[in-house]
């Protein structure tokens, strides 16, 4: 919301290169994405050598294979996918109901939580739709940035698939899995429709 918020609200003529410029790392292949993760986190990195010579840090930071470097890879490989659901939404919407919040006495923060909130819920049901279906059985940037002991349920399936050869278990975990996305996506979809 922070990043669609103001791609939103920023001039039309800027709108585009800014949908532009949150699209561009979608145009790289997700693996090359990891490996430049790899680059900028490993301890003679980028990052550990740009706060080493600003002074920031004394001697480097161990991010490489660590649950926060998952973290940082999961995100910048998912974020586009519910910043353009948002930005869609929040850029159809009209400013003037805003307005006319404010003259009525409405604080910003509550004219944001009973007014643009409700609003853009279907967007941010989307947009979380849109990130959780592929990271929940995301695999490659657990095992390139989290090292041996980060578990997650997609690399756990891929071992015991591909490492432990133990099939049956894992196509039940995989079975589960699909459980857990599809569930509750039918769920809503029933909702929905119900509506």
């Amino acid at each position: 919301l922070m990043i669609a918020l103001p791609m939103a609200r920023a001039p039309r003529r800027w709108q585009p290169l800014l949908v532009m410029l949150v699209v561009l790392p979608l145009l790289t292949s997700f693996l090359i994405r990891a490996y430049a993760w790899i680059a900028i986190l490993k301890p003679e990195g980028f990052l550990n050598a740009v706060l080493l010579k600003i002074g920031v840090i004394s001697a480097p930071l161990t991010i490489l294979n660590t649950d926060l470097a998952v973290v940082i890879g999961i995100v910048y490989s998912y974020l586009p996918f519910i910043v353009l659901p948002l930005y869609a939404s929040l850029e159809k919407f009209d400013a003037s109901v805003l307005e006319a919040a404010a003259d009525l006495g409405a604080k910003p923060v509550t004219a944001f939580l009973l007014i643009t909130l409700p609003m853009i819920r279907p967007a941010i049901f989307a947009g979380c739709g849109l990130v959780f279906i592929p990271a929940v059985g995301e695999f490659i940037v657990p095992d390139l940035l989290g090292g041996s002991d980060t578990l997650m349920v997609g690399r756990v399936v891929w071992t015991t698939f591909f490492a432990d050869r133990d099939w049956p278990l894992a196509s039940a975990m995989a079975i589960i899995l699909l459980m857990v996305v599809l569930v509750p996506l039918l769920m809503r979809l029933g909702r929905g429709s119900a509506a």
